[in-house]
């Protein structure tokens, strides 16, 4: 049974994956199993977090409507949606509530809906209800005011009102709405939370939002039908699809790595990052998925999105762009305790300015991507591929900081790796009739760069392509260039037998040597790029067990974060692109070479 806490009662935060995420294509809210909404920024994903109890118990600010009395939660998403559906079982009787940021006949509304249909279908369950804005992780303090009759909570340019359930607040001047409820067998109504910023509040009528829950249940249920992948894990891949729907930011068509920032990568706190950006690298892998199921209007935003933030010299490419054109990266850590006491609590990344070649490879991977899809690159696109092939003939010889972001500059393997692949890709789009350039540099540079990592980035001692050039150490990432056609004989075959040995936690790996001793957690990601590493080298039996457990591994909603324990604790940022973004390439990559 799990208790029901009081409408503003504070204590630790709860556990990553007992969390489900909603989203509208402009923020994702996070609710845990009580039925709190711990998580919600507006009005954008990238936006401070009005209502973040997950990193703040006390200030951060929560959404409740849970029983009052003990229960049993049991909870999924509606088929082929994002709409989350709770029943709560008491001792009195039980309650449906079906959870959805609502979508417009149009698209997305030019408000935030949170809308929470509360339905009794048997016996009387007294409910509490809550609305809780924080303080913007320390930077403001929400307060009330009457406006026309009406009770409106604002927090620096954001408006919050509640329509369906009756506010029952003493205290005209407190910063939250409230109430208590009894929902009887048969009876049906909805709560509903609308917000703005910077803009007049709009208050529904609470017959239009029940109307917009079933309506945006359709837009899902549409969306889905869009969908085209008949394989295997079907119901793993589809829900990985709708999971990086959710963080496709729509207004501009970026694709944030995660929706949350400052979720612990270790107990030991320090390594917590803000994602709510879009990596080069992770936009890459998504628009590979997204032309591959059919879905033409996100790989084109995407891949517009992507060109538009790149467009310009090629020597400034970025690892990671804001969702929005005016967004800062820049780094600034806020006075909140962060999960479970476990800080810093940080907003921008300091990632940005750092120079990882491997990107290259993941921008023309993108375009051939679109291009072998049966799209057409237009002039100035295929002018960036043709400078940016160029650019690598002359750059691949420098150190950088790898895929994993780190501060020491080194010659890293799956660096060089991916700057072979932007120079394969740019050939390939030579032969696709797509770009001109100079492609006989392209494949003498290519040549170069395959026989320096085979004679400098490969340890005899342990059998398998090294972290970087010299060293012995292990990178899981050079899993990423069996699929990318770099290397799937034996050396990557003994590669794989390696980090499994070194780095592996039964069926997880851990990113690279010394991550472990770090108090880091197994990386979500590297399991399955194992997964598709197995299969391309030709073992699909052992990618296809491996596959089966990890697919089990997901939440109860299946949704996965950043790292993973032995014991199934979910750490990281919530829900994570990249993890799903491994589930459904390694899915796809067993379903073509079956």
């Amino acid at each position: 049974m799990t208790r029901g806490a009081t409408p503003g009662a504070t204590g630790g935060a709860t556990a990553i994956e007992d969390h489900a995420a909603l989203g509208d294509g402009r923020t994702v809210a996070l609710i845990d199993r009580s039925g709190t909404v711990d998580w919600l920024p507006i009005p954008s994903l990238d936006s401070p977090p009005v209502f973040a109890a997950l990193l703040d118990p006390e200030r951060g600010g929560r959404i409740l409507l849970r029983p009052v009395s003990d229960f049993e939660a049991r909870r999924r998403y509606l088929p082929g949606t994002n709409v989350l559906e709770t029943t709560f079982t008491t001792a009195t009787g039980s309650v449906r509530v079906t959870d959805a940021l609502v979508t417009g006949v149009a698209g997305r509304l030019p408000w935030l809906e949170l809308a929470r249909r509360i339905e009794g279908i048997a016996g009387t369950v007294v409910m509490d209800w809550a609305v809780e804005p924080g303080t913007m992780l320390g930077e403001a303090g929400p307060w009330a005011e009457r406006v026309d009759g009406k009770r409106i909570l604002r927090v620096r340019k954001v408006n919050i009102g509640v329509t369906g359930l009756t506010d029952a607040e003493d205290d005209e001047d407190a910063p939250r709405f409230g109430g208590r409820i009894r929902v009887a067998d048969g009876s049906r109504r909805t709560l509903t939370i609308v917000a703005t910023n910077d803009e007049p509040l709009h208050l529904p009528d609470p017959g239009n939002v029940d109307i917009g829950i079933d309506r945006t249940v359709s837009n899902w249920e549409l969306w889905s039908r869009t969908f085209s992948y008949q394989g295997p894990w079907d119901e793993a891949v589809q829900r990985s699809a709708l999971a990086l729907k959710l963080l496709l930011y729509a207004p501009t068509g970026a694709i944030a790595a995660a929706g949350t920032t400052s979720l612990p990568e270790t107990p030991r706190g320090g390594k917590n990052w803000d994602y709510r950006f879009a990596w080069v690298r992770d936009t890459a892998y998504a628009l590979r998925a997204l032309a591959r199921f059919g879905l033409r209007e996100e790989t084109h935003a995407a891949i517009s999105w992507l060109l538009r933030a790149v467009k310009g010299d090629v020597a400034e490419l970025r690892v990671l762009y804001g969702l929005r054109e005016e967004a800062s990266t820049d780094p600034q850590t806020h006075d909140a305790p962060g999960w479970r006491g476990i800080g810093p609590v940080v907003t921008g990344n300091r990632a940005a300015g750092q120079l990882q070649l491997g990107v290259f490879g993941d921008l023309l991977s993108v375009a051939l991507a679109y291009a072998s899809a049966g799209n057409v690159l237009d002039v100035p696109t295929r002018r960036l591929v043709a400078d940016v092939a160029d650019h690598v003939c002359d750059v691949w010889r420098l150190p950088d900081s790898g895929m994993w972001e780190l501060s020491e500059l080194r010659h890293h393997t799956s660096s060089k790796m991916g700057c072979w692949q932007a120079l394969q890709s740019a050939l390939s789009l030579v032969e696709l009739g797509q770009i001109e350039g100079n492609p006989s540099r392209w494949r003498r540079e290519a040549d170069v760069i395959h026989a320096w990592v085979e004679e400098n980035c490969w340890s005899e001692r342990l059998g398998a392509y090294t972290m970087a050039a010299g060293d012995e150490e292990l990178d899981a990432s050079v899993l990423l260039h069996a699929p990318s056609g770099f290397d799937r004989g034996e050396r990557m075959r003994s590669t794989i037998d390696a980090l499994r040995r070194e780095l592996g936690d039964g069926p997880l790996l851990f990113r690279f040597t010394g991550a472990e001793a770090e108090g880091e957690l197994p990386f979500v990601a590297c399991s399955f790029w194992l997964v598709s590493a197995l299969a391309c080298v030709g073992d699909i039996p052992e990618a296809t067990a491996l596959m089966d457990d990890l697919v089990g591994r997901a939440n109860d909603v299946g949704l996965y974060a950043e790292m993973m324990a032995a014991d199934g604790a979910f750490w990281g940022n919530f829900p994570q692109a990249l993890s799903h973004l491994g589930l459904i390439d390694a899915a796809l990559t067993i379903a073509d070479l079956r």
